[in-house]
């Protein structure tokens, strides 16, 4: 049994699988559009959440929010469960399979056989689409493959079941009814746009470690990383920092590359050509959040030169930081300004 489901590679996965579940029923949106839209280009640090052993850092809202954002905002009704039966898990899998409903999954990374070794770690929010099954194993649509990819029944389990930070508890999500209206597009990426501005610079508030304020406050501990863990453990938590920016979804640099487009995106839309400005000088960003993930790489590699430690890289995510409020308070300007009458 096989869902004729068209299968897509996409720079992040949670946008992908999304993606790839709308042209399904017929709606073809950008992987750009769909990550504008949800408004989840963010920023946290996490000292009281650890992921192997380290505070959690964070460029994007929790798993499923992204789906559950962008579909809403269509118009789309979803349905999305959890499970604590494993043998309920399967049975409700199964039954949309049947019935042939794609059907989108969160996983833990660490249990999926087809992924390259050094992509297996236990990072619990990873999202695939499952559309078929033959005998014992699954057929499954992950945006980070270049083709379609079969798994065991057993090794899928064990990733929906995966242990540890934010276990995804057999998570399945699907699309129950289609939009009744087309939507205003105009309007929807308006406020997809000032509602990540806000979640940026204002939601935050007083709060030290999400939004801009994050970058401040873990630019001010970075350089303290040797004396809170020692030179060892130091350099793995730099590992850990890369880790979530490079290898985990498309973190640090890649979400900005794709907000980025998104912008460019928008301008069309909208019809506010300044919109390009901002999607360049986002590019921008983004290469020195690359800058700043390669210095990292090299301290942990025991590479870097002598103008390179911890002191400059938490400078420069400060640097970053600064850069990013203006581009936020401008972007946001600019939007206000522009509202229609």
């Amino acid at each position: 049994m096989e869902i004729a489901f068209e299968h897509g590679t996409a720079a992040h996965c949670e946008d992908g699988v999304t993606a790839n579940l709308l042209r399904f029923y017929g709606y073809d949106y950008s992987e750009p559009l769909i990550f504008g839209l949800s408004a989840s280009l963010y920023f946290v640090h996490l000292p009281f959440i650890k992921l192997a052993g380290f505070p959690v850092t964070s460029f994007r809202p929790l798993p499923g929010v992204i789906f559950a954002r962008v579909t809403r905002l269509l118009g789309f009704k979803i349905h999305k469960t959890i499970f604590f039966n494993k043998k309920n898990a399967v049975k409700k899998l199964d039954s949309l399979l049947e019935k042939g409903i794609p059907t989108g999954s969160v996983v833990g990374m660490y249990f999926l056989p087809y992924m390259p070794i050094e992509y297996r770690f236990h990072f619990n929010a990873h999202n695939i689409c499952i559309i078929g099954k033959e005998n014992d194993n699954y057929l499954l649509s992950d945006p980070l493959a270049t083709e379609k990819v079969t798994i065991s029944s057993r090794d899928l389990l064990r990733a929906r079941f995966s242990k540890g930070t934010y276990p995804p508890l057999g998570k399945l999500y699907w699309i129950k009814s289609l939009p009744k209206k087309e939507p205003d597009m105009d309007q929807l990426v308006r406020k997809a746009i000032l509602k990540n501005c806000y979640r940026m610079i204002h939601e935050p508030g007083p709060m030290p470690f999400v939004g801009v304020n994050g970058f401040k406050h873990l630019g001010n501990k970075i350089p303290k990383f040797p004396k809170i863990y020692g030179e060892k453990k130091a350099a793995l938590h730099l590992a850990q920092l890369v880790r979530m920016m490079e290898e985990i979804g498309t973190g640090g640099a890649g979400f900005r590359f794709l907000y980025a487009a998104f912008l460019q995106e928008a301008s069309g839309i909208t019809g506010i050509s300044e919109l390009n400005d901002f999607s360049q000088r986002l590019t921008d960003i983004g290469d020195q959040w690359r800058i700043f993930a390669s210095e990292a790489g090299r301290i942990y590699k025991n590479r870097s030169s002598e103008d390179v430690d911890y002191q400059t890289i938490g400078d420069r995510l400060k640097a970053i930081g600064k850069q990013e409020e203006l581009f936020f308070t401008e972007l946001e300007k600019v939007i206000k300004d522009n509202q229609k009458k």
